[in-house]
């Protein structure tokens, strides 16, 4: 069975056309989720009747990695709090 694919977060970004108006420019690299769009022709757009602007679809609003472990930067582990001895220093042997 197809496991069922969470479109919560399916987004675009307006691509200006050739010769686009500064309302599309102004719009260049912001993403949008799609229920958010701006519809095309944008309601500001010079070239109503002409227009190229197209959009793109993103899977994801968020642009880049959200987590460092996604991102491929590696964290160094938390020091241990219930550490009582001192560096360099050993367990007492039992048992002597």
């Amino acid at each position: 069975m197809a496991m069922a694919i969470d479109k919560s977060w399916h987004s675009i970004c307006v691509v200006p056309g050739r010769m686009a108006c500064e309302a599309a420019q102004r719009l260049r690299g912001q993403r949008f989720l799609s229920r958010d769009a701006p519809r095309l022709p944008l309601p500001d757009c010079s070239n109503q009747t002409d227009c190229q602007c197209k959009y793109q679809h993103l899977a994801d609003r968020r642009g880049e990695p959200r987590r460092a472990e996604a991102s491929g930067i590696g964290i160094a582990p938390k020091p241990r709090s219930d550490e009582r001895r001192r560096p360099g220093e050993r367990r007492e042997r039992r048992g002597k």
